[in-house]
Order: C-alpha cells, then sequence, then structure tokens
C-alpha cells in the first residue's frame, strides 16, 4: 500500500503579520515597542534562560535594543514579540526559521518566553498561532521543533505541544564554545487537523477557572 504523502509545494514565505488569539497576540518584534517590556519579563533570570539559546543575555536594556535592531531585521530568522492580551506588555519571543519553501519546511526556534507567559496559556496560544500561521495560512507541509538534547524542558515541551520525537544529531552544532546534540522533533501536515482540534479544546475558555488554571490538560486524540 502507498503512503498517503501531502505534495503542495511551495509554500508561501511567512511575512511580519500579526497573529491574535484570546490570550496570546504575535507581533513582528519592534525594539521601540517590545524592549522595555520584554527586558523587563526576561531580567531576573535571565542567565537562565539564555542558557541554550544561541545569543547571551542582555546586560542592560540598552544592550537588549542592540541585539533587538539587528534580529528585527532578519526575514530568517523571522522574530516575533509574544503579547499578553491581558495587559498589552512583551513576555517573550520566538522566531520562524530556517525557512524553506520550496520542501514546504520551517522551524520555530529562538524561544524565550519569560516567567509571566513560560507554563501559561499564553504560551501554548503562541505556539498554536504559530502552528496555524504555518500550516493553514502558508501551507507548510513539516512545521519543526529543535533544541540541545540535554534540554530536557525543551524536549517536554516539544512533546506536550504535539511534536513527534524523530532523533538525535550528534555533534550537530557548536553553540556558545559547546558541543550541542540535537534532538528532533516535528508535526506535519496531515496531522495538524488532529492537533489544531486538540489546541482548540484546550484553549477554550470553559476549559479554565477563575485563575486561569487548566481543568483537563492538553490532549490529542
Amino acid at each position: 500500500m502507498t503512503e498517503d504523502i501531502s505534495i503542495r509545494v511551495p509554500a508561501r514565505t511567512p511575512e511580519r503579520v500579526v497573529l491574535e488569539g484570546r490570550y496570546a497576540r504575535l507581533e513582528p518584534l519592534d525594539p521601540a515597542r517590545h524592549a522595555e517590556s520584554l527586558f523587563a519579563a526576561i531580567d531576573s533570570d535571565a542567565g537562565a534562560r539564555h542558557r541554550w539559546l544561541f545569543d547571551h543575555p542582555p546586560t542592560d536594556l540598552v544592550a537588549l535594543r542592540q541585539w533587538m535592531e539587528q534580529v528585527a531585521a532578519s526575514s530568517d530568522p523571522l522574530f516575533f514579540a509574544v503579547i499578553d492580551v491581558a495587559t498589552g506588555r512583551a513576555g517573550g519571543r520566538q522566531s520562524l526559521m530556517r525557512i524553506v519553501p520550496g520542501h514546504g519546511v520551517v522551524e520555530v526556534g529562538n524561544i524565550l518566553w519569560g516567567e509571566g507567559i513560560a507554563g501559561t496559556r499564553i504560551a501554548t496560544e503562541a505556539l498554536f498561532l504559530t502552528a496555524s500561521y504555518v500550516f493553514d495560512t502558508l501551507g507548510f507541509r513539516r512545521f519543526e521543533w529543535k533544541c540541545n538534547d540535554l534540554n530536557e524542558p525543551s524536549k517536554r515541551a516539544a512533546q506536550r505541544f504535539g511534536f513527534a520525537f524523530e532523533g538525535v544529531f550528534l555533534q550537530h552544532m557548536v553553540v556558545k564554545g559547546e558541543n550541542r546534540d540535537t534532538a528532533w522533533f516535528a508535526m506535519i501536515d496531515r496531522d495538524w487537523p488532529r492537533l489544531k482540534a486538540g489546541y482548540e479544546t484546550w484553549l477554550d475558555p470553559d476549559n479554565f477557572d477563575d485563575e486561569g488554571q487548566q481543568r483537563t490538560k492538553l490532549r490529542f486524540s
């Protein structure tokens, strides 16, 4: 029996758009709009949150602005600020990267969610909005998540979000002078309808109590 593999290429190239959700909003990263609130969101534990990232923690607001001015001009990686809809403030950032429309492949990366949104429905919806944009709007076939194989929280997050583990690339990179064995995860377009339904069920307001705590866990049937 021949495996049913969808081939719809090229995908559309990601653009600097706003992605709006109930709890989270993704906006193209803008130093003038996002630097102050992003610095406040990560300042208390910037070192720990940058442990596995390519960039170093900013020493002050000026350094963060300078870094943001450099990356905001990039189209790959294409950076977005993660906005808490309730406060209107940037609580984190992430990017679409390694963008290959001709093969329909794109990766989410450079994820830094501050303590105000990490582990909350804001972060989960930020990932959902990105996946929906990638599959439903742009027509990508494959959406990837990669991380250092030593980064256990990132690996757990990938699997919680519905990415399937595919293996480890040994000695894949040198990051900040250290070897990186890279764990690969991905979701593909034919699985997206099932994953999307799970996200939509979990993100429904009825799934949260008055303190914003989940009633049921995120699951994909």
